[in-house]
């Protein structure tokens, strides 16, 4: 079953990367304490995470911390090089936090599992927007594989 609205993230660890390098980071401490926008997608370099739902939160990043979010980050079943080569591609190295969820144990954990094995993409995330405070979660949209609606960047700015 999903995540649902006042349930606490899940702790998991998941791989991110900053200027000293690549580390772990628990989603419990991360999460701790801050107003975070979240959002996860299928895949990175897929085309609607590419095209459209990565490239609404770099556009608008300045806009969503203008209005009280300490983090922006994004979460996908991939490790986190390709991550790490997609936010440089997309200019959202210095604006959005990746998290690699290598594994999918975020995903599972969350109940937010996409399986994608018929299109030889394995177990993904489903694509997802959420508004969580202290690691509670207050607002989450599901969106289609191939749709950016409530999950993006336009529709949680305007719930802020």
């Amino acid at each position: 079953m999903a995540i649902q609205i006042g349930e606490r993230i899940p702790d998991v660890k998941l791989r991110t990367i900053n200027p000293e390098g690549k580390r772990e980071v628990s989603t419990g401490e991360l999460f701790r304490g801050r107003r975070v926008v979240l959002f996860g997608v299928p895949g990175a370099f897929t085309g609607t995470c590419s095209n459209r739902h990565l490239p609404g939160f770099v556009d608008h990043a300045d806009e969503i911390r203008a209005r009280g979010v300490d983090l922006i980050a994004c979460t996908a079943v991939n490790d986190i090089d390709v991550l790490t080569a997609w936010a440089r591609e997309h200019g959202a190295t210095d604006k959005i936090v990746l998290l690699a969820d290598g594994n999918g144990e975020f995903a599972h954990a969350m109940g937010l599992e996409l399986d994608l094995r018929p299109f030889g993409m394995g177990v993904r995330s489903q694509r997802y927007g959420a508004i969580v405070e202290d690691g509670v979660v207050k607002s989450l949209h599901l969106d289609p594989p191939s749709q950016v609606t409530g999950s993006g960047a336009e529709a949680l700015l305007a719930e802020l």
